[in-house]
This record gives structure tokens, C-alpha cells and sequence, in this order.
């Protein structure tokens, strides 16, 4: 009987050293989960300060300088540098919708032309560029779509203009 409780406490002691050590494994979990959290977008801001410099001597520049087109070469420069960043370490890609068929996924039309150019739904001018991360589409492209005429529609401006 001795030998029996003698193992129960041990078996218990063990017991608890596993509970502590589950628990003291669960708090360390959360920490990093949280540490992980707060510090994920660190690499991609690090990347940003570079941006953000080019900006500010651009800024400093245009101050100190009336050249207009200096200012605009230096500022097309840096959003080049921005994109290229963003896609090669972050797997973003700008695209453009322009003449490419009419896709809800990834395409918002914010105007539409009838048009009878055209006999499908055919983007006919970009006015805000989408962006895709990875495959995933992020913001879609606002764009501009030719509606095909219809013939009905088509039939009723003829009868319309043979009115007038």
C-alpha cells in the first residue's frame, strides 16, 4: 500500500510539472502569436522608409528648384521603385484592364459607352489601375465599359432619326 501511494504521488507531482509546463508552453505561444502580430508588416514598412526618403528629397528638391519636369521625372522615378518593391518582395502586380473583356472579378465599372464597335463587353479605358496579391484580387481596376447596341436600340435610333 505504501509502495502504491508512493507512486501516486509521484504520478501526481508528474501531473502537475506537465500542467505547468502545458501552461507555461501556452503563455509563450500567445506572446509570440501577439509579438508576431504587432512586428508582421515590419519588413514591408522597412522597405517603405526608402520610398518615403525618396520623397522627401524630391520634396526638398521642388523647393529648391523651379523645374517642373525634374520634379516629375524624380516622382515617376520613385513610384517605379515603389511598384517594383512591392512586386518583387510583397507579390504585388498593378494591371491594366484596357481592351481586355469586361471581368466582374476584376474589373468595376464606374461608366459605361454604348458602342457598336464592339459586340462584347470590352474595357475600353482604365481610370484607376487594379492590383492583384499573388492571385487574389486586392482592388479591382475601376474602368470604362462598351456596352454592345443593341438591335433593338439599334432599330430605334434609325426610326428616330427618319423622324426628324
Amino acid at each position: 500500500i505504501q509502495k502504491l501511494e508512493e507512486e501516486v504521488r509521484d504520478l501526481n507531482d508528474q501531473l502537475l510539472r506537465k500542467a505547468a509546463e502545458f501552461d507555461n508552453f501556452r503563455k509563450r505561444m500567445f506572446r509570440e502569436k501577439e509579438e508576431s502580430i504587432a512586428y508582421a508588416n515590419a519588413a514591408l514598412l522597412t522597405d517603405l522608409l526608402a520610398i518615403i526618403d525618396d520623397f522627401e528629397r524630391a520634396i526638398q528638391s521642388a523647393a529648391d528648384s523651379k523645374d517642373f519636369n525634374a520634379f516629375h521625372t524624380g516622382v515617376s522615378m520613385i513610384e517605379t521603385q515603389m511598384v517594383s518593391i512591392l512586386e518583387r518582395n510583397w507579390g504585388l502586380k498593378r494591371f491594366s484592364a484596357n481592351g481586355e473583356l469586361f471581368d466582374p472579378e476584376k474589373h468595376e465599372a464606374i461608366a459605361v459607352e454604348e458602342t457598336d464597335k464592339h459586340d462584347t463587353e470590352i474595357v475600353l479605358e482604365d481610370y484607376q489601375k487594379g492590383y492583384l496579391l499573388h492571385d487574389r484580387v486586392l482592388r479591382p481596376a475601376k474602368v470604362k465599359v462598351a456596352k454592345p447596341v443593341t438591335l433593338e436600340r439599334a432599330g430605334s435610333d434609325d426610326e428616330q432619326e427618319k423622324e426628324k
